[in-house]
C-alpha cells in the first residue's frame, strides 16, 4: 500500500513561506501554499512604488507563476483566519477547512502604532502594495494641492513632509522625497517651486539607522542632509492630526505639514493572537510568538513560525531582526528539517548568518554594513543595486527594473508617477468628517 504523503501547508507567501516551499522541491511531501494576495511581493523597493521610480508589477510576482513548474505544491488564494488544533486544520475566511500534518506559518508583520493607533489615517505605513499605491497618491496629491493654494501658509503645509521613523525605511522614504522634489518634480508645476519642499525625518534613538555602525549613521544623515532632508533625532511624535504634527524630546515643535508617513515600527500580523487562543503560543510586546531553537512552536512540534511572525532570540538573547534575510533562512532551514525528519535524520542546529545591512539614500548614495567591508557613497550603491537585483523573483522583472532604474539615473525621472483613487487624502477632509471617512476607507 503506498503511503500517503505528509501534508505541509505553508501560510504566507512572502520572504519566509516561499523560500521554505521552494527548499522542499524535491521532497516527497504535498505543498499547499496559502495567502490572501495571488503574489509574492519584493517588500524592499515598495519605497520605490510609493515615489513613483517603480510600478507595482516590477516588485510582484505571481505566486502561481513562480511555482509552476513545482509539482509538489498547491496555491490558495484565501485568509486563514483560525485554527483547529485537535483537527490539525487551518479555516480560512469562507469556512473552508484546510488539513495538515506539518503547518509553517511565515504571515509577517503590520504596522505598530505604540497605543496610537488612531494616528494611521493620517500617517499610513508601508508594508502592502495598497500602501505603496496610497503613498504614491498623497505624495501627488500635495503637490497638486500646493499648486492651487492661494494662501502661503497652506502652500507651505502641503509642500511639507514628515516622515516618522529613522530605520531603513524612513530613511530611503525620504530621501526619495527630497529627491523626487528636488530633482524630478522642478520643472513640472507652474505656481510652485518643487525645490522649496522640506522633508522632514524624525527619530526617537540618538541616530538614524540605530542598528548600524555609528559611522555609517552619520553618513547616511549627512546624505540626507545634503539631499536636504531635516533630520530630528532623539524626537518623537507626541500628538497628530489632520495637518499637524506635535514634536517632543529634543524638538519640541508642532509641524504643519498635510503628508505624514509612519515609518516607526512593527508588530505581528493578527495570526499570533490566534496562535495564542488555540495553542497557547507566548507572545512578546511585539505579538511575535517565542519560539524554539528549531523555530516550532513550544509543545507544538508540528507547527512552525518563521519571519516576522517569530520572536527567535536564541542565538544572541535578542531576537533576530524583521527583515528578508532572516525570513529566508528561518524559512530553508525549516525546509531542511522536514527532510530530516521524513530521512530519519537529525538537523544541527539553527545559526543565522547575518550577510549585512544596507539603506539608499536617493542617487549615487547608500551606505552598506557588510561586516568584511562598510561602505558608503556611490560603491554601496551599486553594492545595493547589485543585491536587491539579485533577489528579485523572476528574470524578467530583474531586467525591468535594471532599464528602469539606469534611465531613472540618467534622466532623473521617475515615470510611474500616477494618482490612482478618486477620494482625497484624509488630511483634506474636516477635522469633524474625518471618522466618518475612517471607516469608508
Amino acid at each position: 500500500m503506498k503511503r500517503a504523503l505528509t501534508r505541509i501547508v505553508v501560510v504566507g507567501g512572502g520572504f519566509g513561506g516561499l523560500s521554505a516551499v521552494r527548499a522542499l522541491k524535491h521532497a516527497p511531501v504535498q505543498i499547499t501554499l496559502i495567502d490572501k494576495r495571488n503574489f509574492h511581493l519584493f517588500q524592499p523597493l515598495l519605497y520605490q512604488v510609493a515615489t513613483g521610480g517603480l510600478s507595482p508589477a516590477d516588485i510582484a510576482a505571481p505566486l502561481r507563476s513562480i511555482l509552476k513548474k513545482q509539482n509538489n505544491v498547491e496555491v490558495v488564494l484565501g485568509d486563514v483566519t483560525d485554527l483547529d488544533p485537535d483537527t490539525h486544520e487551518v479555516i480560512l475566511g469562507d469556512g473552508e477547512r484546510i488539513p495538515y500534518d506539518t503547518l509553517i506559518l511565515a504571515t509577517g508583520a503590520t504596522h505598530h502604532y505604540f497605543g496610537q493607533d488612531q494616528w494611521e489615517p493620517f500617517a499610513p505605513g508601508l508594508k502592502t502594495l495598497e500602501d505603496a499605491q496610497e503613498m504614491r497618491r498623497r505624495i501627488l496629491w500635495a503637490f497638486e494641492q500646493a499648486e492651487r493654494a492661494e494662501d502661503p501658509q497652506e502652500r507651505d503645509a502641503w509642500l511639507t513632509f514628515v516622515v516618522i521613523g529613522g530605520g531603513p525605511t524612513g530613511v530611503e522614504l525620504s530621501g526619495a522625497i527630497a529627491e523626487l522634489a528636488h530633482h524630478t518634480l522642478k520643472r513640472d508645476f507652474r505656481r510652485i517651486d518643487p525645490t522649496q519642499t522640506t522633508v522632514y525625518l524624525l527619530e526617537n534613538a540618538e541616530r538614524v539607522l540605530p542598528p548600524y555602525p555609528p559611522d555609517l549613521s552619520a553618513k547616511a544623515q549627512k546624505s540626507l542632509e545634503k539631499l536636504g532632508v531635516i533630520v530630528w533625532t532623539q524626537t518623537r511624535a507626541a500628538n497628530m492630526e489632520p495637518g499637524s504634527v506635535e514634536c517632543a524630546g529634543a524638538h519640541e515643535d508642532t509641524l504643519r505639514a498635510q503628508t505624514v508617513f509612519w515609518a516607526a515600527g512593527a508588530r505581528a500580523s493578527s495570526l499570533c493572537s490566534v496562535l495564542q487562543e488555540r495553542l497557547h503560543a507566548p507572545l512578546d510586546r511585539n505579538q511575535r510568538v517565542m519560539v524554539e531553537l528549531d523555530w516550532s512552536l513550544p509543545g507544538h512540534p508540528e507547527v512552525f513560525v518563521i519571519g516576522d511572525l517569530a520572536h527567535y532570540a536564541h542565538q544572541t538573547g535578542a531576537p533576530l531582526p524583521g527583515v528578508a534575510q532572516v525570513a529566508m533562512q528561518s524559512g530553508k532551514y525549516v525546509a531542511r528539517r522536514i527532510r530530516d525528519q521524513l530521512n530519519q535524520k537529525s538537523t544541527k542546529s539553527f545559526r543565522y548568518l547575518n550577510l549585512g545591512d544596507m539603506a539608499v539614500i536617493g542617487r549615487n548614495a547608500a551606505v552598506a554594513n557588510l561586516h568584511v567591508m562598510r561602505l558608503g557613497g556611490f560603491l554601496a550603491w551599486l553594492a545595493w543595486l547589485f543585491i536587491h537585483l539579485m533577489y528579485l523573483v523572476g528574470y524578467e522583472s530583474k531586467l525591468i527594473v535594471l532599464i528602469q532604474w539606469a534611465w531613472n539615473y540618467f534622466s532623473r525621472n521617475r515615470r510611474a508617477r500616477l494618482i490612482l483613487g478618486e477620494k482625497p487624502p484624509l488630511e483634506t477632509i474636516p477635522a469633524p468628517e474625518v471618522e466618518k471617512q475612517r471607516q469608508n476607507v
